[in-house]
């Protein structure tokens, strides 16, 4: 009797199941990784808006009004020539939404605070995060001219 050399049915489906379960946990690493990269896009939108009004505020000593900036899309800034120095684009909201994060608490948005029209003396930045990333909490996060909180 001759004897046949190769691989059994049983060899062949365990290599099978192997490669299968690599790939998942290929595929969960991936996905964990774009995640993480959501939430670090969203704290740098962050800390550059903040930076912009703050160079802003150096110079007009005063925060833009909330009709002055609008996030949307990539659109330009409205805002006053100023401000356009600094910042070209708007940051857009980084989607999907993950985590504690839904599509109505994602959206970026931008809130000054003052005494007047022309005496803005604060603002609040909202923005949610997923995960904890880079020492900021998951869930809504609030920006202001101290930090982030």
């Amino acid at each position: 009797m001759k004897k046949y050399r190769g691989f059994t049915l049983i060899e062949l489906l365990v290599v099978i199941a192997i490669i299968g379960l690599l790939s998942t946990l290929a595929v969960v690493a991936l996905n964990n990784a774009r995640a993480k990269s959501r939430d670090a896009k969203r704290v740098s939108d962050m800390k550059q808006f903040q930076t912009a009004l703050e160079l802003y505020f150096n110079d007009e000593n005063t925060y833009p009004t909330n009709a002055e900036i609008a996030f949307s899309d990539g659109a330009s800034l409205t805002g006053p020539t100023s401000l356009l120095i600094y910042m070209q684009k708007m940051p857009t909201e980084v989607t999907p939404a993950d985590g504690a994060c839904t599509d109505t608490n994602n959206p970026y948005t931008y809130n000054a605070l003052g005494t007047g029209t022309g005496n803005m003396s604060s603002y609040e930045l909202n923005f949610c995060l997923g995960n904890d990333t880079g020492g900021v909490n998951s869930g809504p996060n609030t920006a202001g001219p101290g930090g982030i909180e």
